[in-house]
């Protein structure tokens, strides 16, 4: 009789154990939860269930790096989304918090939010490769995980991105074809180091320049940062003095400056969504500057936002997600369509998903600030 004490507990232990291990996702079959938004990567994508919590959620934002106007742009979305008809009444709390780029000090702003109780955590995370003991607390935690724009390498937990390589390819090939003698000096302005984003774009970069042409590439990296940019570029070309061709991952308005203020012929630029960059596209265009412009939009932060409120419901989500990319060449450029003369340059336009109803506005998102909350 005494011994049944031990052996009840020990069922008992070994119940809540499984539904410990049972708070993460579930990998099920597809196909998902409206997919006119939640596009799966590719034909391979696995899908993801998570047992439906009740709302309202307690959600937060870990960003790192905050040092350049995408990251403070992307926060302001982020407070303006949650503010949104149809997503404020599933957002309970909603905390931001930026660390800077240790990796460690963003993986313990995580950890706290999963000891506090917080039922999803969307992120730009750090280091692609740093993440993995964190996502297992998360998932044995039960806590949604959605890292967006710089993702982890782990097929266990849910992101949203742009086709990072496919977007460097993309720049390349049409730096490629905008180049007629399919050789010469390329600047590449690289982004932050270490993230994700920077060595996919790099590397889909790089294959495109390798399958077309006999390139001599110089690296500098920009941060995705106008000022910094801005200096690298000056630098390069008073090293290097001529270039055939330019591509800038982030920050390319000062990129683009710094060949004017060093009266560098224009020369083929392919570069971010910056509302600067498109603005000097159109007025020089009829001097020779040629342009092409990929958006890699801070209002992914709101796609990662809706995909955790919608896991948290319980719904089937494609593992990754893919967003389309925003581009546009300097013959498809539209005033007030697609670059906006009374905005700042730093603005980056592309900031509406129709399919996955974010439709934010300048002045919505500009309204906001970028500060911890």
């Amino acid at each position: 009789m005494l011994r049944g004490k031990p052996v009840a507990a020990a069922i008992a232990a070994a119940f809540i154990s499984s539904v410990a291990a049972q708070a993460g996702p579930q990998t099920v079959k597809g196909p998902g939860t409206s997919p006119e938004c939640f596009k799966p990567w590719d034909a391979k994508t696995t899908y993801f269930k998570w047992q439906a919590k009740k709302g309202p959620y307690k959600i937060a934002l870990a960003n790192g790096f905050v040092g350049n106007t995408w990251r403070i742009q992307m926060i302001k979305t982020a407070k303006a989304f949650v503010e949104q008809s149809g997503i404020k009444e599933d957002v309970g709390e909603f905390k931001v918090v930026s660390t800077g780029t240790d990796v460690a000090a963003q993986i313990a702003a995580i950890d706290n939010f999963i000891n506090s109780g917080y039922d999803a955590i969307v992120t730009i995370a750090v280091n692609p490769k740093a993440f993995t003991p964190v996502i297992k607390r998360a998932n044995k935690a039960g806590v949604v995980i959605v890292p967006f724009d710089n993702v982890v390498d782990s097929e266990e937990v849910l992101m949203v991105n742009e086709d990072q390589h496919e977007m460097g390819k993309l720049m390349g090939d049409w730096l490629v074809k905008n180049i007629p003698a399919k050789a010469g000096k390329i600047l590449e302005v690289r982004g932050l180091p270490g993230n994700s984003v920077d060595r996919d774009r790099h590397e889909g970069f790089r294959k495109s320049l390798e399958a077309g042409g006999k390139w001599d590439v110089i690296e500098v990296v920009g941060n995705w940062d106008d000022g910094t940019a801005q200096k690298v570029v000056a630098d390069a070309v008073a090293v290097h003095k001529k270039f055939d061709g330019m591509y800038v991952q982030g920050g390319t308005t000062g990129a683009v400056r710094a060949l004017m203020d060093a009266k560098h012929p224009f020369i083929p630029v392919s570069g971010e969504g910056e509302n600067g960059f498109r603005k000097l596209c159109a007025e020089h265009a009829s001097e020779g500057l040629l342009c092409s412009s990929a958006t890699q939009s801070p209002a992914l932060v709101s796609i990662a936002i809706k995909t955790a409120i919608t896991a948290l419901k319980g719904e089937t989500l494609p593992q990754m997600i893919s967003v389309p990319i925003p581009y546009v060449e300097s013959s498809g450029l539209k005033q007030d369509v697609n670059f906006y003369p009374k905005l700042s340059d730093n603005f980056f336009v592309g900031n509406s998903y129709p399919a996955c109803g974010v439709t934010l506005t300048d002045v919505e998102i500009m309204s906001k600030n970028e500060a911890n909350q």
